[in-house]
């Protein structure tokens, strides 16, 4: 037979009472946040970090890469930023609230000029430069003059959206598409509509009474900065490196004194447009040239000038070239055009312009001989062009130089 459990009674000197068992709810352990100071100090570590990693490639990347220098002092002056905001309350008012925050803006700023240097841009140091100076004596008159805090915050956050701005617009105006400069472009923007919702927050009374208030707020904002630190340091690593890599690639594929294709690119060039041909069927033209007498320029006027000649008449012929054409240095004083999808009348019209450039009254000009082929057909190979190319040249410069032949 089934049967309640019935509360248990006893008895203590005639007065009874009930036990209850009641359940003993655990301990609620606080959830663990990082407040303000810990972001800051985090925020630091990553500075620290990306400024050692671009100082090193300042040191190792080739002088060409410019604007290393000045992404490297960037996290540079946020890191000792930090260390000074982190020292709220320990150094005085003058370094964690008037120095750090004015760091903070020549950071940012450096960061800036450093993509105009990369970019091969000049100036911009001298006005941003003064404004971080100014804000620097903004920052102490609402420190030790007319104290705010919600003042303070407001001026700074104005400040570096303006400054990004700046570097957000120059990117889109000169930085071109590739990915590590539109990475810095997401960023920038990112962190501009923080700054505005933070700026928005200000205008309305709730910035707050201190950086390091423990507030949703605060740990949301600094945590952008913290990431912000970090984006825009690696965008400026990739920048550097997806530099490098072009110019290595560059040598790669370019002669070093021309800086027209070497033979070994020209000749992929040649290939890949051979295996177009088969698809469209319009073939190449193959113009190969050489400056006439030029060993005797070496000889008598030295292998500098011979070099000046040589730059001279690539800079000449490529003026007159047309745009899918392909101008390389096949060796010594000889040189190849690919001419793609053009037949015979047209290309003779190119090796026109070509010697009318090479002989236009310049110190450095030259007479040249061209042989000229074109493309017979699917059954047609690189190999056999050249041939022709070549032996077209040697007819040239049997019949007197200074002339086109064509084979």
């Amino acid at each position: 037979m089934a049967h309640r459990d019935c509360p248990r009674t006893a008895a203590s000197g005639g007065n009874g009472y009930t036990e209850k068992n009641h359940s003993r709810a655990a301990p609620t352990r606080p959830m663990t946040q990082l407040d303000p100071r810990s972001l800051i100090a985090m925020a630091g570590l990553m500075a620290a970090l990306m400024a050692v990693v671009l100082y090193f490639m300042r040191r190792y990347y080739p002088p060409s890469i410019q604007g290393i220098g000045y992404w490297a002092g960037a996290p540079l002056m946020w890191l000792l930023a930090t260390v000074m905001f982190s020292g709220r309350g320990v150094f005085p008012d003058l370094f964690s609230m008037v120095v750090a925050n004015t760091l903070l803006l020549v950071g940012t700023t450096a960061f800036y000029i450093g993509c105009r240097r990369f970019l091969g841009h000049g100036g911009g140091w001298r006005l941003w430069g003064s404004v971080a100076a100014l804000s620097a004596l903004l920052f102490a008159w609402l420190t030790y003059g007319y104290s705010s805090y919600p003042l303070r915050l407001g001026s700074f956050t104005a400040l570096m959206i303006c400054i990004h701005a700046a570097n957000l617009r120059f990117l889109l105006r000169h930085g071109g598409k590739r990915f590590p400069v539109r990475l810095v472009e997401v960023v920038l923007v990112l962190h501009i509509a923080v700054l505005a919702v933070r700026l928005s927050t200000t205008l309305v009374g709730r910035a707050g009474n201190d950086l390091m208030e423990p507030s949703l707020y605060q740990t949301l904002y600094i945590g952008a900065y913290v990431l912000t630190v970090l984006m825009l340091s690696i965008g400026a690593v990739l920048m550097a490196t997806d530099r490098l890599t072009t110019e290595l690639n560059h040598l790669a594929t370019h002669d070093a004194l021309t800086h027209t294709l070497n033979r070994r690119a020209l000749l992929d060039r040649f290939e890949e447009e051979l295996a177009r041909s088969q698809r469209t069927g319009k073939g190449p033209a193959l113009m190969m040239l050489d400056l006439d007498h030029f060993k005797a320029v070496n000889d008598t006027r030295g292998h500098q000038h011979g070099d000046a000649v040589l730059v001279h008449f690539v800079q000449r012929a490529q003026a007159v070239l047309r745009r899918p054409d392909r101008l390389g240095r096949y060796g010594g004083e000889e040189f190849v055009v690919l001419l793609p999808e053009t037949g015979a009348q047209n290309a003779q019209a190119v090796a026109q312009r070509i010697h009318a450039a090479a002989t236009s009254g310049h110190a450095l000009d030259c007479q040249l001989s061209i042989g000229l082929t074109t493309w017979l057909g699917p059954q047609d190979t690189l190999d056999a062009m050249l041939a022709r190319a070549d032996k077209a040249l040697y007819q040239a410069k049997a019949q007197g130089r200074n002339q086109t032949c064509v084979a």
